[in-house]
């Protein structure tokens, strides 16, 4: 284990790790599919219960995934395979599972990288003003049609882009990168709430999304979609937040950091409906859409009509990309992590044959994205997220699991996290798997 930790990369500060949890929870989901939540399912009605398993989540599986990870000092194969070793002796059954975070990873990074290729389009004929120019939805619908089911050329930029940026190591390419992009983000979301809270009409969706509806609560499926919504945007798969705690140093303080992660990420999907319903309140349209159509046909069709609408739309789509890269960098981390650990390659050679992966697969994906993205999100991400938690509150000792998660605490955490962690924790990740199953995805 020593000579592994003398090798392996680190993260230059502790703000850097933070900055990059925060950027690989905000991605998408709080962009194309929180607002429309909010929208259809009463504001603050859903709201609630969406920060209550905000809290139940960061406050068990975040900090369990990066404790984990920080642990083991490896990625999901090793550190499911430490697990096993402490409880039955063998490493074995732990690393065949450890498998399937990995290839969720893997899998869930070469269909968001055929989404990233749409965005950095979107930027491009931002830039150039032909989206502008579109005169109505139907021209936004064509328009992401072609762009669909042929872009190849931009999502190779996707890839380019992701992959310079991995190459550089932890330290000097991920952390740099998203100390950049996740405050650029938020300055530039934040910009666009302030300016659109100056239309005529914005103040109605902000009545709409605070002002409580008591009804709302009894309706179950706000809590289904409230559970998946912040499940999902917590970016809790067994995979991501377990590697990027796997560069932790013993002096971070784990719990901190977690809270610290739920909170902007809480903020990042509030802030994208203090921009999104406002603007369609002042174009004067409902926001019923959720998903890529959101974000690609309706929204741009929306915000080009409003004043400013040709800066506007720069602005939103270079804030999503910052976005989706940031996430898009923490997804292809695991699985280049891996190799670097089972077949002892060195970062660019890693780097390199997992970008050939996601290139050649993606290209070849990018008509099924969509149905390849549920398949990934319904059951991979879910059941990773469940290994990776049975693995660590369950099946690693008692002892250990509490020694991790209070390291460098002054005050360790109180007697409910353990019980909080192993029986509501888990059982909420089993039945986001089941409701997902269920209804055909939650978040």
């Amino acid at each position: 284990m020593k000579q592994q930790l003398t090798k392996r990369d680190s993260w230059a500060s502790q703000w850097g790790f933070v900055l990059a949890c925060i950027g690989s929870a905000v991605g998408m989901g709080n962009i194309w599919l929180f607002p429309a939540r909010i929208s259809q399912y009463g504001g603050a009605a859903f709201l609630i219960p969406y920060l209550i398993f905000v809290v139940i989540i960061g406050s068990t599986g975040v900090i369990g995934e990066m404790s984990f990870g920080r642990a083991t000092r490896s990625g999901p194969i090793h550190a499911f395979g430490e697990a096993t070793k402490q409880r039955f002796s063998t490493e074995k059954p732990g690393r065949v599972m450890g498998l399937v975070p990995v290839i969720g990873s893997l899998a869930m990074a070469i269909g968001y990288s055929v989404v990233v290729g749409w965005i950095f389009k979107y930027l491009f004929h931002s830039v150039t003003g032909e989206l502008a120019a579109f005169q109505n939805v139907d021209a936004f619908n064509n328009y992401f049609g072609a762009t669909a089911s042929s872009n190849t050329f931009w999502q190779v930029i996707s890839m380019a882009v992701t992959l310079a940026i991995l190459i550089f190591g932890i330290g000097k390419g991920i952390e740099k990168a998203n100390k950049i992009m996740t405050p650029l983000f938020f300055l530039l979301f934040i910009g666009l709430a302030v300016y659109i809270a100056t239309l005529p009409g914005a103040l109605e969706a902000y009545r709409y999304i605070f002002v409580l509806d008591p009804k709302g609560l009894l309706d179950p499926m706000v809590w289904v979609f409230a559970l998946g919504q912040a499940f999902f945007s917590l970016s809790i798969a067994g995979n991501g937040t377990l590697i990027y705690g796997s560069y932790l140093s013993e002096e971070a303080n784990i719990p901190a950091d977690a809270r610290m992660v739920a909170i902007f990420d809480t903020c990042a999907a509030v802030l994208s409906a203090l921009v999104i319903i406002p603007a369609m309140a002042v174009a004067g349209s409902q926001l019923n859409q959720s998903g890529p159509g959101l974000m690609f046909i309706f929204l741009p069709n929306v915000l080009k009509s409003i004043p400013g609408g040709s800066i506007i739309l720069v602005v939103f789509f270079l804030a999503v990309l910052f976005a989706a890269l940031t996430s898009l960098v923490n997804l292809f981390e695991a699985p280049i992590a891996t190799l670097q650990e089972c077949f002892h390659l060195n970062r660019v050679a890693a780097v390199c044959v997992i970008g050939a992966v996601g290139i050649v697969v993606g290209v070849l994906i990018a008509p099924i994205v969509s149905d390849w993205m549920d398949v990934c999100s319904i059951y991979i991400c879910p059941i990773g997220a469940l290994l990776a938690a049975v693995m660590f509150f369950w099946v690693c000792k008692k002892d250990f699991v509490l020694k991790e998660v209070n390291k460098a605490r002054s005050k360790p955490l109180g007697k409910w996290f353990l019980p909080l962690a192993r029986y509501v924790f888990c059982g909420v990740t089993l039945l986001v798997l089941i409701l997902g199953a269920v209804y055909g995805g939650i978040g």
